[in-house]
């Protein structure tokens, strides 16, 4: 990929096609000023587009389509047409149409980003269980893109202007979590989470909280061992080689704002991290798979089924994507990091607030 460009072009999946997704992408892409920022490669088909943009109101969007990427204009949105035939849209409801064509456009957004045709994709939410197939059997993007791009390992990392927090379990059951916790698996989550936020954010000397399992970290043992046998020596051998501190107690890490002291956070399991992420991200928090090669961001919501078709999601969470997605791009292409980027927050303002208008 030639790295001497201005604007990066970014992928865009569509997701579930009787999801949110469709409609956030839109309403995020509706002002022509996005287009100073990023070229944008919207991976679907036209007529499915048309479908929800009839109904969103100021959606003024002028379409380049395009079959490969010799046809790509830097002064439209381009539509990459993953799939020719008519498609039955049934915004919200769950069923195999929806999944098939949210893998297609997926798997063809995969293959450019690994061919270097796009400079970062941004995904657009699935739903887990119809999206399952010969060739996705995972349960969800995070470990689909670990298999893909052949990554040792991978970090779940919700970020927000506030908050970063990263999790060491995923998407397992509860009742499996304390087993799947182990030293190995939290330094190599701090690793990973430590390079990220040098590389991808611009933090030179970043500073990474550590969560207990237990209640109250455990009490010294007396409500869980979990601390003392595995996350404090993890923390201690970490901290040999960067900055990082705890186990603390979940509940009052966050309501005492502890976190605003720190770069990052690592969870031990899903809730713990996504509860308090998204009560303080306020509708713009962005997931974002660090640990790969290259870069994928995503909103921190799902399909959304019962707002489906109404016109009336939100899309805040992934136009905040997007411009992530295109601030790690200059950050590891030796531009502005994100923290000192005027264009990002600027012009993510005009644009909310054109569409909203």
């Amino acid at each position: 990929m030639n790295t001497d460009f201005q604007k990066p072009i970014i992928g865009i999946s569509c997701g579930d096609i009787n999801g949110i997704g469709i409609e956030i992408i839109i309403k995020s892409l509706a002002n022509s000023e996005i287009l100073n920022l990023c070229t944008p490669v919207f991976f679907a088909s036209n007529k499915v587009v048309n479908f929800y943009r009839k109904n969103i109101i100021d959606a003024n969007l002028s379409f380049n389509n395009i079959k490969d990427f010799s046809k790509i204009s830097h002064k439209q949105i381009n539509i990459f047409t993953c799939w020719e035939e008519d498609v039955v849209v049934t915004p919200g409801v769950l069923n195999d149409v929806g999944g098939k064509y949210a893998f297609l456009s997926l798997q063809q957004a995969t293959e450019s980003l690994k061919a270097g045709q796009i400079h970062a994709l941004v995904t657009a939410p699935i739903h887990k269980k119809n999206i399952q197939n010969n060739n996705f059997k995972h349960s969800g993007h995070t470990p689909y893109f670990k298999e893909v791009f052949a990554a040792k390992d991978v970090v779940m990392l919700m970020c927000a202007d506030n908050l970063k927090i990263g999790l060491v379990t995923e998407h397992i059951p509860v009742a499996e979590v304390a087993k799947a916790i182990s030293k190995e698996a939290i330094i190599s989550k701090l690793q990973i989470m430590n390079k990220c936020l040098q590389q991808d954010f611009g933090i030179e000397k970043p500073k990474i909280a550590v969560l207990g399992l237990n209640p109250h970290a455990g009490d010294e043992s007396l409500i869980g061992k979990e601390e003392e046998t595995i996350i404090k020596p993890a923390v201690k051998e970490a901290r040999q080689n960067m900055m990082v501190f705890g186990p603390y107690s979940s509940d009052a890490f966050f309501a005492r704002g502890s976190y605003e002291k720190f770069d990052a956070v690592l969870a031990m399991y899903h809730d713990q991290g996504l509860i308090p992420f998204k009560s303080l991200a306020i509708g713009e928090g962005v997931n974002y798979t660090a640990g790969l090669n290259v870069i994928r961001t995503s909103p921190d919501h799902g399909t959304a089924f019962d707002i489906a078709g109404k016109g009336i999601a939100n899309h805040e969470s992934f136009l905040a994507a997007i411009f992530m997605a295109i601030d790690i791009v200059r950050q590891r292409n030796g531009y502005a990091s994100m923290r000192k980027n005027p264009l990002r927050k600027m012009s993510a303002r005009l644009i909310a607030n054109a569409v909203d208008e």
